[in-house]
């Protein structure tokens, strides 16, 4: 009997014995992981940013940010995070971080997707193929549009025109890494459709447009005819005095844009003579399109004009323009700064 109570009691404290240790064991593996969660990380660079790449699995997205020196190991940040429940809630993105950050910290930061944005510049004057290029050379953009005609494009982004020149708004656009061309595509058509619509709806009376397309093949041609912000509406009171009176528009970026990849740089008389749809030497009225992307200005101006009989302007040479009323002053002033 005695036996038999000695051996309860030694089996008693050795299972004692052991939950002990493996409540220490628990207790020192807690206080390693809570001290590499709080434990601020050595940043490779100050600033340093990264981007984590769209369908990445939770060993895949640590391994990346291992690569980077980020993470000096890998097995610790895929324990956090399986243990806090999160290996399932990365969020791919551009990550900027101006000071260090903590493993836990950097978890809830992938985790809640605050990347920091891409942007991109798209310049008042630029035609559309200027624009894809931009888009196209961007690294961080996903170039879902390549190998797509332009008429492709406007369909995928929901435009009912059919040609794309002149449709986007120039501005700078913000985007996270890894955003589809088309994404960006859509935003700056759409705002320039929206700003379209609200100067055409505040615009002059007695205007010679029929439609806000009409006005917006203009105001590309007011858009690369100006050189000083300050002759932009005379600009275009001087065309809109032209197609009031039924004249020829006669403006050099027309015929260039006409003459596309041709164009060498210098305009000579045989282009002007050369009939294409663009050529407003040789034919009446707007052309078919616009022929660059307008700014906000530009369709200001040519909604709301300068009040003046004016029907010619020249170059002076520093950026400015001379405006006449008749042809023999014209003639004059193109003796004057061009002669």
């Amino acid at each position: 009997m005695m036996r038999r109570r000695k051996r309860a009691s030694t089996g008693f404290r050795m299972i004692f014995r052991i939950f002990i240790l493996l409540f220490l064991l628990v207790l020192l593996a807690t206080a390693g992981m809570s001290y590499y969660a709080y434990n601020p990380l050595s940043l490779p660079a100050t600033p340093f940013e990264f981007d984590l790449k769209q369908g990445g699995s939770l060993k895949g997205t640590t391994r990346q940010m291992h690569q980077v020196g980020l993470l000096e190991h890998e097995w610790p940040f895929v324990l956090l995070a399986r243990v806090l429940g999160k290996s399932l809630q990365l969020k791919a993105g551009n990550y900027e971080f101006k000071h260090p950050v903590s493993p836990l910290q950097l978890l809830n930061i992938i985790t809640k997707g605050e990347f920091s944005q891409r942007k991109i510049g798209i310049i008042e004057g630029w035609t559309f193929k200027q624009f894809r290029n931009a888009l196209d050379s961007n690294r961080y953009i996903a170039h879902d549009s390549s190998g797509m005609a332009d008429i492709e494009i406007l369909q995928r982004i929901g435009a009912v025109e059919n040609h794309p020149e002149g449709l986007f708004f120039p501005d700078t656009y913000h985007f996270v890494a890894g955003s589809s061309d088309l994404a960006i595509l859509r935003i700056a058509y759409n705002t320039m459709q929206q700003r379209l619509q609200d100067e055409w709806s505040k615009r002059d009376a007695n205007l010679p447009f029929q439609t806000s397309y009409h006005a917006l093949i203009l105001a590309s041609i007011v858009e690369k005819e100006t050189g000083t912000a300050s002759d932009r509406s005379m600009i275009a009171g001087v065309f809109v005095n032209r197609l009031r009176k039924g004249m020829l528009l006669q403006t050099d970026p027309t015929v260039i844009y006409g003459l596309g990849d041709k164009f060498d740089g210098n305009l000579r008389k045989r282009d002007l003579l050369a009939d294409t749809p663009y050529n407003t030497y040789t034919r009446r009225g707007l052309p078919p399109t616009p022929i660059a992307l307008s700014g906000l200005a530009a369709l200001k101006a040519t909604l709301h004009p300068s009040e003046t009989d004016a029907l010619y302007f020249v170059a002076r040479g520093d950026g400015s323009s001379h405006f006449s009323s008749s042809l023999t002053a014209h003639n004059r002033a193109v003796n004057q700064y061009q002669k």
